[in-house]
């Protein structure tokens, strides 16, 4: 099984850090958030990755390279200036993705975390399934995007981590252009193709600079102690 780290996005919201910078190469702990990510996959078995690129995505590859060093087999999906939003940087990467396994894992390359992606590889997926890792409501998106199944309206909701073990076939019939998954995934749960867990270990969305301060301040004071 491969894995899919998806670090193509602009990073608007982290300006001015990311003025000349990919997001998933600012550090968190002294490291690449992205370098994270590549080491617990390591850690599970899996040691062949794809990383889609766009903004500033060829300091990326300069800093990685093919992988070797880290012990994993590295390949890079370039999309265009802007990407292809999720669903769209998949679809360009499935002929890498799907070399010789149907399904693959998909992971947010702006998010810190210890949730183990070796429980993913153990699942089994029909064809055109997906299965979601959810994560209680952080405080910057405090009403959700998901709940754990199709369930009434009223039920809790949950946050999506960027973390899914993925189906060749959930993405059939769709062409290279920016298409975004969140509706996918929300018409796939309707449909009862997608299915949910809860994870209540450590996530964060490293999405604005004030949120990286927090959790290097965390992690700072955590060493300290």
């Amino acid at each position: 099984m491969k894995a899919m780290i998806l670090a193509a996005g602009r990073g608007q919201r982290m300006m001015p850090l990311t003025a000349d910078m990919p997001k998933p190469l600012l550090e968190v702990g002294n490291k690449p958030l992205i370098e994270y990510h590549l080491e617990r996959l390591k850690l599970a078995g899996i040691t062949q990755v794809v990383i889609n690129l766009a903004w500033q995505g060829e300091k990326i590859e300069r800093y990685f390279g093919d992988g070797k060093h880290l012990g994993l087999q590295i390949d890079y999906s370039y999309e265009p200036d802007g990407g292809l939003e999720t669903a769209g940087g998949i679809v360009k990467a499935m002929p890498m993705l799907c070399e010789d396994h149907d399904t693959f894992i998909v992971i947010n390359g702006d998010i810190f975390t210890d949730y183990d992606v070796h429980a993913l590889s153990q699942l089994k997926l029909m064809p055109a399934e997906a299965h979601l890792v959810l994560v209680e409501n952080p405080s910057h998106n405090p009403a959700g995007d998901f709940r754990l199944s199709h369930q009434p309206a009223n039920e809790q909701t949950y946050t999506f981590s960027g973390i899914g073990l993925y189906h060749r076939a959930f993405f059939d019939n769709l062409s290279v252009e920016k298409i975004p998954l969140g509706p996918m995934l929300r018409s796939g749960i309707e449909e009862g193709m997608v299915s949910c867990e809860l994870y209540v270990g450590a996530w964060h969305d490293i999405g604005t600079p004030e949120r990286l301060a927090e959790i290097n301040a965390a992690l700072e004071a955590t060493n300290v102690g």
